[in-house]
């Protein structure tokens, strides 16, 4: 008998809670349940739920192991990104690294941007409707300034792994942020004062 991907033990449980998905409640089941729930980083990108994608395009949710450039000089990072992408840009591409919020913080902007998709059926056309221009002139998005990012493509050391719509609000509280050279609760900290 195949083993149940971490995303589907989370989506059963959630299921025999009798938590409708996408909505507050579910949101703050998962967030939750999430601060428990054991993850290896590398399994979860083996996880037959995600899709493994060679070439990211925007509007999707990506996760993978990424080492920065710049690393010696930046004040922080996270080695293990889970971004919105909204850009392609020359050698790499732009996107919100949703890590840099804490969750509670990451639940009421995920929920802000669920307003911004090109569609409300959570499939596999699902995708968000993002630019840089947009998100800077949306004065209800604020909380995009710590989240983002520029990433080199040639720096990304493992397979670009997609998110399904229907796996977002899973991904979105698992505890898979890895933030080098400071602590998460440091990180979030200056988050918010960003914002």
């Amino acid at each position: 008998m195949a083993t149940k991907s971490s995303f589907q033990k989370l989506e059963q449980e959630a299921f025999k809670a009798g938590i409708t998905p996408r909505t507050k409640q579910s949101l703050n089941w998962f967030k939750k349940r999430l601060k428990t729930f054991n993850i290896s980083r590398p399994a979860l990108l083996k996880d037959e739920e995600l899709l493994r994608v060679d070439k990211p395009l925007p509007g999707r949710m990506y996760m993978y192991f990424y080492d920065p450039k710049h690393k010696d000089t930046l004040p922080y990072y996270d080695r293990f990104p889970l971004i919105i992408l909204v850009d392609k840009v020359e050698g790499g591409f732009t996107g919100l690294n949703l890590h840099y919020l804490p969750p509670k913080l990451r639940a009421k902007f995920f929920d802000k941007l669920l307003g911004f998709t090109n569609n409300k059926t959570y499939s596999t056309t699902t995708k968000f409707k993002l630019t840089y221009n947009f998100l800077k002139s949306a004065s209800s998005l604020k909380e995009f300034k710590p989240c983002y990012k520029r990433y080199l493509t040639s720096k990304v050391q493992s397979r670009i792994t997609q998110v399904p719509a229907t796996e977002w609000e899973v991904a979105l509280f698992m505890p898979t942020e890895q933030f080098k050279k400071n602590s998460k609760g440091s990180v979030w900290k200056i988050s918010k004062s960003l914002i």
